[in-house]
């Protein structure tokens, strides 16, 4: 009986996560953030699914003999060392959408809290006080809100904000004014953005280029009315800046969800009075939780399952189309034949044709799989879509795309072309056809055939004479090797031919050796899919 695929379950997740993994795999659960426990637990399981406590570090992924899949239930990623999981083979998912309204209407929350006190003056109230008049706010209507990034939290902050009658600029060098009109905003750069705004807030990814990015250089060109608010990543505004600016009065105040260390201890400006101040709570609804969870458990399942992962953060492309998908499994296996057909001698160069009606639409997919294919029999390395790039590049494979909208005999088509170290060129092509989605292999080296692609296969060139045919199978007969079938091409200019045979199980070394020295083949493959 084949051992069930482990999933760690390293933080605490969703009842609905574990449901949407199913009864496939085994559940296994650890304190993620306690190094002692995650390293061994780690050890021997196929994914692990996170959230921010736990660190996915080189080290963690070198202790993962096994992994395959590493999955974070939120947006951020800085948990997660994206390079060394790609140099390992390992992929890497998240659920990017998963906490977009919460973090807007979280930040929304905050703009109101700030502008009416009301954080201030219910701490007032539980202490039994009656202020009315120390927590006098300020509307937002006709106010200036800046919004730094707008993306799809921006975004929704920014259709949100525009029903309260305010003014919304905003600053992201990647959205075009096309979309930031649609969405009833002014692009503006930072510095106007900084000065014209009473209300700025950021909505950025932590990179060396925006750590910082607000700081004190910033607060010193806002208005002495100005808030400042962070739900998105912590660091993007200097908190010592920060702290300096709040209590000299060149800010009104802020609202703060994310901080450069979590969890946060003893930073300074949460203990003043116009601050208000949340433990990382931008995720933290019950909707956003189930999504994240739901959205990286079907990851996890199509990741186990030998799928690509459109939501992958390390592997090039995006979502799938669905004409696009039945090829995938096809590329990886006309890749799988490439090699076969190359036998010991090493690629130099691959390309990738795609030809058909699919062309006019992102193929990239199928490109990640062909090459997943090249390298599954021939490297000890576990080879993934992630690594697949990578292996070819670390041995000097130029790989190339080729999209055409023209196909000779079939709606689509893909053609894998394949340069040998010896200057030998080989080339295998298959389709997918009918309802049934059935995969066939229709050209190799040139010789047109029209045969589906089963577990075992023999692929054997030779010059055509009498019985030929015979032979092969006298000898797969004596072998007990039964052929589920069969289709033989021939070269009038040469009299080549070649003879492609589905059989039911494996060819030994010792059957191919004699059906070779019989035949007398220039080429003979042995193709095992099965594995």
């Amino acid at each position: 009986m084949t051992a069930k695929p482990v999933v760690l379950l390293a933080e605490e997740l969703s009842p609905a996560t574990v449901e949407a993994l199913g009864p496939d795999f085994e559940i296994r659960s650890c304190d993620g953030a306690n190094r002692d426990e995650l390293l061994p637990a780690i050890a021997d399981v196929d994914a692990i699914l996170v959230r921010s406590a736990t660190q996915v570090d080189a080290e963690a992924i070198a202790a993962a003999k096994k992994l395959k899949v590493i999955a974070r239930a939120g947006v951020g990623l800085d948990n997660v060392d994206i390079k060394a999981a790609t140099k390992a083979g390992v992929m890497v998912v998240n659920a990017p959408t998963s906490n977009v309204i919460s973090a807007a209407e979280l930040t929304v929350g905050h703009i109101l809290g700030l502008a009416r006190n009301i954080a201030a003056a219910d701490a007032s109230m539980k202490a039994g006080q009656w202020k009315r008049s120390a927590f006098s706010g300020v509307e937002l209507f006709e106010k200036t809100i800046g919004i730094i990034g707008l993306g799809r939290i921006g975004g929704l902050v920014a259709e949100r904000l525009k029903a309260f009658g305010t003014e919304i600029i905003a600053y992201d060098p990647f959205v075009t004014s096309a979309r930031a009109a649609a969405l009833g905003a002014e692009l503006v750069d930072l510095d106007e953005l900084v000065e014209r705004s009473d209300v700025i807030t950021i909505h950025m990814p932590r990179t060396p280029e925006t750590l910082g990015m607000i700081n004190a250089e910033s607060f010193k060109k806002m208005k002495k009315t100005a808030y400042v608010v962070n739900v998105a990543r912590g660091g993007l505004i200097d908190e010592t800046d920060l702290d300096a600016a709040l209590r000299s009065g060149e800010i009104a105040g802020a609202a703060i969800d994310v901080y450069v260390k979590e969890p946060a201890k003893n930073v300074p400006f949460v203990e003043l009075p116009n601050v208000v101040a949340t433990p990382h709570l931008g995720a933290s609804t019950f909707e956003a939780q189930e999504k994240a969870g739901i959205s990286v458990a079907k990851s996890v399942r199509l990741a186990l399952e030998g799928d690509l992962v459109p939501d992958a953060v390390n592997v090039a492309g995006g979502a799938i189309d669905k004409d696009v998908r039945p090829g995938v499994p096809l590329a990886e296996k006309v890749g799988r034949i490439l090699t076969a057909i190359g036998g010991d001698e090493a690629l130099t160069r691959v390309e990738v044709k795609i030809a058909g009606e699919i062309a006019t639409k992102d193929v990239t997919s199928l490109k990640l799989s062909a090459l997943k294919g090249v390298f599954t029999d021939v490297v000890s390395d576990k080879v993934s879509y992630v690594n697949a790039p990578v292996l070819a590049e670390q041995r000097g494979i130029e790989v190339e795309l080729v999209t055409t909208t023209e196909t000779d005999y079939f709606r689509n088509e893909t053609v894998l072309t394949g340069a040998l170290a010896n200057g030998e060129v080989v080339s295998v092509a298959g389709t997918v056809t009918g309802p049934k989605l059935i995969e066939k292999l229709t050209n190799v080296n040139g010789f047109d055939v029209e045969i589906p692609i089963t577990d075992h296969m023999l692929l054997l060139e030779y010059v055509d004479r009498p019985g030929v045919i015979a032979a092969i199978g006298t000898l797969l007969g004596t072998a007990s090797i039964n052929i589920a079938g069969m289709q033989v091409s021939r070269n009038d200019k040469n009299a080549e031919a070649l003879c492609v045979l589905a059989l039911d199980s494996a060819l030994s070394a010792e059957v191919l050796e004699s059906i070779k020295r019989v035949v007398n083949a220039s080429r003979a493959a042995v193709i095992n899919l099965a594995d």
